[in-house]
């Protein structure tokens, strides 16, 4: 009787290889096999403790069958000869110890269940990335742009450089182009600094010194609004504000310290780095930031006792701090995230933070550009000079696209291109109507005839388990399998 079932599990996990290239993210190639197979059966064996010995016989018969046999070790072989070591028989209590104590059940058992009951936020990753691709080349192909110069390390980088990195908030990753090419955040850093400052400080505090509304100007001009604080976090005075809230009477370099340890776990422990010859660059050319910091200065926006010198030198090099598009785009997930790192699980930021965060990029984020992008893309997103653009769809997933070439409002060019192309082709507008919007694909739903498809395995699965356990009620009553049991 318990031959359906396990076959519908072992189908089950053959279905799950399919999506190995994701789950290499979690484990080494040589190790996560095995880890994820122990995860999947701890589950069930939990879900129906009645099942546990007959299903470990089952298991163990099929592997030592397929062993005498000489045929190839499928994948309940590889799971049983990792926890026996070797042996061909071994207690049912020594296997599920074995299975409780792998380490990757506690930490990851909420994403292994996902990737089990293919519970993905996009269920259908793979056609979503080949659109992706399409997009991807149309962006490539986008002429004009300049490399931003006025900063003269940026000036180096090849024109043609062209990478989009996406991770959604179930860890779920697609890279294409220059993905693994190291970057500087340049503005892209604003958002981030801004959502530490009231992490550790609350809105009401950050905002004694900084406003919320858009300004309307130039992002490095030397203008405040009429409570005389600069109008938001996103344009380079209100950044500069928002550098002097973080680590108050802390050394720069504890402060550094202390915003790139945020900026690891952001990112999920991956490449996050400094370019020094960047930091000396921006420093060098950094006239029209030293007057902001002086204007600032005379206006009183700093909070008492801040060292405005000292403040710009730690502005500069939150802007040096370099990532790969790759890395970036776990920093957008986990802001679409609410705050946990998709990657690693654990809680960054503050709900109230990230909420924040999200609705001043959406409004001020893209320089002069903020209006247009909020009207055609409708997402949260910031741009930088050095040709990053950090998109989040909320809820959903994270994006970073890089290419150096900037419009004359200082935005990437591909980077503009890739993310209108997104939201003509997907309905991830804030304001698309998710059920009557029926031009635009939607990734979050599942194709009609797989989720038919799934409905009926997990009905037949139901059943079996049903058949295993009227099996058992009948064996333990002496009863004839044939006998209906209605309890």
């Amino acid at each position: 009787p318990l031959t359906p079932c396990l076959s519908l599990v072992l189908q089950q996990l053959t279905e799950l290889w399919k999506v190995k290239l994701w789950l290499s993210t979690y484990f080494t190639k040589e190790t996560y096999l095995s880890p994820l197979l122990c995860s999947i059966l701890t589950v069930l064996l939990k879900a129906f403790p009645p099942l546990a010995d007959m299903f470990l016989t089952a298991v163990c018969v099929c592997a030592c069958r397929r062993r005498k046999a000489g045929v190839l070790p499928s994948l309940e072989d590889l799971l049983f000869y990792t926890i026996a070591e070797g042996q061909e028989k071994i207690p049912a209590h020594k296997f599920t110890t074995a299975l409780k104590s792998t380490g990757c059940v506690q930490s990851n058992i909420v994403l292994l269940t996902q990737a089990f009951r293919k519970k993905f936020v996009i269920p259908d990753f793979q056609p979503f990335c080949a659109h992706l691709d399409e997009l991807y080349e149309n962006a490539k192909n986008m002429p004009g742009g300049q490399v931003a110069d006025y900063i003269p390390q940026l000036a180096r980088f090849s024109p043609d450089l062209w990478a989009v990195a996406l991770c959604t908030v179930d860890g779920q990753r697609y890279t294409v182009g220059d993905t693994k090419v190291p970057f500087c955040l340049q503005s892209c850093v604003k958002p981030l600094k801004y959502a530490i400052a009231v992490h550790d400080h609350g809105t009401e505090y950050v905002h004694r010194f900084i406003g919320k509304e858009p300004s309307g100007l130039r992002f490095n001009k030397l203008f405040l609004n009429e409570d005389d604080k600069p109008h938001n976090p996103m344009v380079n005075a209100g950044a500069i504000v928002c550098t002097s809230l973080i680590k108050q009477g802390a050394s720069n370099a504890e402060k550094f310290d202390y915003v790139m340890n945020f900026m690891n776990k952001l990112a999920g422990n991956e490449y996050v780095g400094f370019s020094n010859a960047t930091f000396q660059s921006e420093r060098e050319s950094g006239d029209r930031n030293f007057a902001i910091g002086y204007y600032l200065k005379e206006k009183k926006c700093f909070p008492e006792g801040t060292d405005m010198t000292s403040i710009l030198d730690f502005y500069f090099q939150l802007c040096s701090i370099e990532v790969t598009c790759e890395s970036a785009s776990v920093m957008a997930a986990t802001l679409a995230n609410g705050g946990f790192c998709p990657i690693t699980g654990e809680r960054v930021l503050s709900p109230e933070s990230v909420r924040n965060t999200l609705s001043l990029m959406h409004s001020c984020g893209m320089y002069d550009f903020s209006g247009q992008f909020a009207f055609h893309v409708g997402l949260p997103a910031k741009s930088g000079v050095a040709g990053g653009i950090l998109l989040v769809v909320p809820n959903v997933m994270g994006v970073m696209c890089w290419s150096p070439p900037l419009d004359k409002l200082g935005n990437s060019v591909r980077g503009i291109q890739f993310c209108t192309d997104l939201v003509s082709l997907c309905n991830f507008h804030n304001y698309d109507n998710l059920r009557h919007f029926a031009k635009k694909l939607d990734p979050r739903r599942e194709g009609g005839d797989q989720r038919v498809s799934l409905i009926l395995h997990y009905l037949s699965s139901l059943l079996c388990v049903f058949v295993c356990m009227q099996c058992l009620i009948c064996k333990s009553s002496g009863r004839s399998q044939n006998t209906l049991d209605v309890e």
